[in-house]
């Protein structure tokens, strides 16, 4: 007798994989605190359904740490893991920045301000769907002080436009994402930056040097943190090629069998630009407000004198989470009064609260995103993987597998600034000493640069990540389908930051060479593996 083909095999099958958690409860395997996050991941995949995917893997976790008693557990999911995250000051301003520029968003678009940028566009010469995508990379790159609000920004910004030209999801999230973290991990100014340099000196303390100028390696690291940088120009090579690959291209496809893309002709459009500075003048209000209030509220001693230091200090000793909630308020309020007189059939708040409400359910996959990061930091899995770093590796290989090491981190915990955190007091001291602190210095900054890449690879690939997901809703995508686009992509310029960064690097080559070889490879590839044009361009 067979069974329907209703049969749900899928839910039996996280359902046993879940009820299998009691069994390693007590056991000594080694992966075991792994566990919470690879049923996360596969209940992601098999049930299609991330929330429920991310609360299946946290639950678990939380059977894990109270010895399999599921009433313990249960109550440890609101008391030790729900609670906290909750109080973290950062995750809220995370939360309400995302609902406030839903409402932001929503104002300028309805209010005709995108129209008219739309309608500026069209009247341009070129693609207008190129035109949207360079937009979007150039935006990431101007918004380099923040990940998080990258995303947000540059992805809520866009949406309306690139929707309009036949922009698929899929292509707007992969352009969010990839000028997300990329830019903020290697800018000089940015919110990462005390953090980034704080774990610089913690892998000097592990080592017993107390004094060392982290500002100075970090300066060093820039040109070697090879995933960011190829990244980037993969990306502009995709843009510039309309180089569409795996599940990317049905993507683009699906954007043409639905018949969503923009007349190119000029004439067949309202010409009227004259809106336009209903989203310009917030837009500016926005971006600068997020720019000079983290100055004035980082900088010691007064605003003056000015200096390229003080600047980067002042980024990375500000408050970001008041400053990303207030001036994203602030922007709502000249979004409101700069549209009001637009708004003739529906009112203001109306229009404003259904923009806020649209991002309610991202909001919660983000919640529980925080509820699974929690309990794999209390099961200490971070620390398990870096078991890899063990063993007599030859200094060429040593960057190559901290990179490697920081993919596996990032990727199954999700969180950039955690894998900086567990990997960086131990690979710089293993870097310090492979042949003494001389000879072992010209590979700290390839090293760091090795951990600042594994950790970004993460954000642009991990369905646990609060960037991965940021980036897709920002984008109106649903975050698995934005992972399964992207990660093509990800693991190609991984693999390249591998075979043409770290593994030269660490033997000897200057790291200006491999960029440029690793660009020029980029650039070769569309032209060498060309795929029919999915969309008009």
């Amino acid at each position: 007798m067979s069974l329907p083909s209703t049969f749900p095999y899928k839910k039996l099958l996280v359902l046993t994989l879940w009820l299998a958690t009691w069994t390693l409860v007590n056991s000594d395997f080694l992966l075991i605190p792994l566990w919470p996050s690879i049923l996360g991941l596969l209940s992601v995949l098999l049930l299609r359904k991330v929330i429920a995917g991310l609360l299946i893997g946290g639950s678990a976790g939380a059977i894990l740490l109270n010895d399999g008693n599921p009433v313990k557990a249960f109550v440890a999911i609101f008391t030790d893991h729900l609670i906290p995250a909750l109080q973290s000051g950062w995750n809220i301003s995370v939360l309400i920045f995302t609902l406030l520029l839903g409402g932001f968003v929503a104002l300028i678009e309805k209010g005709g301000g995108i129209q008219a940028l739309l309608n500026r566009w069209v009247r341009a010469s070129g693609s207008i769907k190129k035109r949207i995508q360079w937009s979007g990379f150039a935006l990431g790159i101007v918004c380099f002080f923040d990940g998080l609000a990258n995303s947000l920004l540059v992805g809520k910004t866009l949406s309306p436009l690139a929707r309009k030209a036949g922009v698929s999801k899929e292509k707007l999230s992969y352009i969010v994402d990839s000028t997300s973290a990329s830019v903020a991990c290697i800018a000089v100014i940015s919110t990462w930056i005390a953090y980034q340099l704080s774990m610089i000196r913690e892998g000097y303390k592990q080592f017993g040097i107390e004094e060392v100028n982290a500002f100075a390696l970090f300066f060093q690291s820039i040109p070697l943190n090879f995933y960011c940088w190829f990244t980037l120009a993969l990306l502009a090579a995709v843009i510039a090629n309309n180089w569409n690959i795996g599940p990317m291209r049905k993507a683009e496809i699906r954007r043409v069998d639905n018949n969503s893309i923009l007349d190119p002709n000029p004439e067949t459009y309202d010409q009227s630009t004259d809106g336009a500075w209903r989203a310009i003048l917030p837009l500016l209000v926005l971006i600068s407000g997020l720019m000079i209030g983290l100055y004035v509220d980082g900088a010691e001693g007064g605003l003056l004198p000015f200096s390229f230091g003080k600047l980067a200090a002042a980024f990375g000793a500000a408050d970001a989470a008041k400053i990303l909630v207030t001036v994203s308020a602030f922007a709502c309020l000249v979004a409101f009064l700069s549209n009001l007189s637009q708004f003739k059939e529906e009112s203001a708040s109306d229009i404003f609260m259904g923009g806020v409400l649209n991002l309610f359910t991202p909001c919660l996959i983000l919640i529980s995103v925080w509820i699974l990061s929690s309990t794999l930091s209390q099961l200490e899995a971070a620390p398990v993987l870096t078991g890899l770093l063990k063993g007599n590796l030859p200094p060429m290989f040593f960057p190559a597998a901290v990179f490697v090491t920081g993919t596996l981190i990032s990727f199954t915990t999700g969180t950039s600034w955690g894998t900086m955190g567990v990997l960086m007091p131990l690979a710089i001291p293993v870097a310090l000493a492979m042949g003494g602190v001389e000879a072992g210095d010209s590979l700290v900054p390839i090293t760091i640069a090795a951990v600042f890449s594994g950790a970004v690879f993460g954000d642009h690939c991990s369905p646990l990540s609060d960037t991965t997901i940021v980036s897709s809703i920002a984008c109106d995508l649903d975050p698995l389908e934005h992972v399964q686009t992207q990660i093509p992509y990800a693991l190609l310029a991984a693999g390249l930051a591998v075979l043409v960064g770290f593994i030269p690097a660490g033997l000897g080559f200057p790291g200006w060479i491999s960029l440029l070889l690793g660009a020029a490879i980029l650039i070769s590839l569309p032209r060498i593996f060309k795929n029919p044009p999915t969309t008009q361009t």
